[in-house]
């Protein structure tokens, strides 16, 4: 080596490399080691991230909750469980997400959503929502806190009990008579199977009874937007009649508790109600609205039959539930009685709208061309 040439430095080979030179049954024991160090490492570093979500309430060891998906002590954890903490809800929703306050988690210490939604609306938590959307506090008249979210205080009423309840179309045109007989075959089997249980005679009537609106309406701005057009108010009116007698469901389920078969019954004379109905209205909206007319009617002699059992004692006059005396503003002392006073004046009022609805398209004109009957309660 000459004078001027100047000395590499000897570089540090690693054992690896080194084993290189060994041969491969000295160089695989070196790889094999590394490979397992970097999995040691990379599990440690897992398991620092994930141990708090994949640990129990009780403290169990993470490590038998990752690997089984249950913990041996009492307070086990199913798979289901184990994932939920694993990927919390707050991963896949908008919901912003509220920072820790001394170290803890707060969805360790927020309530389910089955307790969040039976507890009482001052015992709620707030929901921070990402898009902006807050749930305002409502209160009554009397400065008391609203506690239904299903309607709103300004959707209330007082039913007029004035109205006229003997009133009746006769049937002169063809389908005016289809319309009516259709509807006396249909109570022979609810008079069969129901009897005299008005309680749940009621509460299938209304499951019907709310589809005609909804169908209505429905139709009404679908044909509103291919066309261009305005319906004069008749969407909302429609729709305002499957609200209510929605409303009318929910007051006599606290009345009377369906049985399964019920339950069942509902699904299926719902089912092709709905469609028959669907393809009525198609064919002829003045058949369909003469049709549900004749329901009302014999919805308000339902009705009244119920009245009269509630004056005999055969049924008991128990207190009004809490939904009827907001949404109808009763007296905080109403009974079951007033409650179907209330609820056979809303029938009558559909009789009408409906009847009308019908007389309009008999004249030959179309619903937008008649001022709808808005708030006709």
């Amino acid at each position: 080596m000459s004078p001027c040439q100047t000395k590499k430095p000897i570089q540090e080979t690693s054992p690896l490399k080194r084993s290189h030179f060994l041969g491969f049954p000295f160089s695989f024991p070196l790889i094999l080691l590394r490979e397992m160090m970097s999995s040691w490492m990379a599990g440690s570093a897992l398991l620092r991230q994930l141990g708090p979500r994949l640990c129990s309430a009780a403290g169990e060891p993470s490590y038998t909750l990752f690997l089984t998906g249950y913990a041996a002590s009492a307070t086990a954890k199913s798979p289901a469980a184990a994932l939920v903490r694993l990927f919390p809800a707050r991963m896949a929703s908008t919901t912003a997400a509220t920072p820790a306050v001394g170290g803890a988690e707060e969805e360790s210490k927020s309530a389910t959503p089955k307790e969040a939604s039976t507890a009482h609306p001052s015992e709620r938590k707030a929901i921070a929502s990402y898009w902006g959307i807050d749930s305002n506090k409502l209160v009554k008249e009397d400065g008391t806190e609203w506690k239904w979210s299903c309607f709103r205080p300004w959707e209330t009423y007082k039913a007029d009990l004035s109205i006229d309840l003997k009133k009746h179309h006769v049937p002169t045109t063809f389908l005016d008579k289809v319309a009516y007989w259709t509807v006396k075959s249909l109570r022979v089997p609810t008079d069969i199977f129901f009897q005299r249980r008005y309680g749940c005679r009621a509460m299938m009537l209304e499951t019907v009874a709310a589809v005609p609106g909804m169908v209505g309406g429905m139709l009404l701005h679908l044909r509103s937007l291919r066309r261009f057009e305005q319906s004069g108010g008749w969407i909302r009116a429609l729709l305002e009649e499957a609200e209510n007698e929605r409303m009318h469901l929910m007051t006599f389920m606290e009345v009377a508790k369906p049985r399964w078969y019920e339950r069942a019954l509902v699904i299926a004379v719902q089912g092709i109600f709905f469609n028959a109905y669907f393809v009525g209205y198609l064919l002829s909206p003045k058949f369909a609205h003469r049709v549900v007319g004749y329901l009302e009617e014999e919805a308000i002699h339902s009705y009244t039959e119920y009245l009269k059992d509630l004056d005999a004692g055969k049924i008991p006059n128990v207190p009004a539930p809490a939904i009827a005396i907001d949404y109808w503003r009763l007296l905080p002392d109403a009974t079951l009685k007033d409650v179907v006073t209330v609820v056979r004046a809303d029938e009558a009022h559909h009789r009408d709208v409906n009847h009308f609805a019908s007389d309009v398209h008999y004249q030959g004109m179309e619903l937008k061309e008649a001022p709808a009957p808005l708030g006709y309660h």
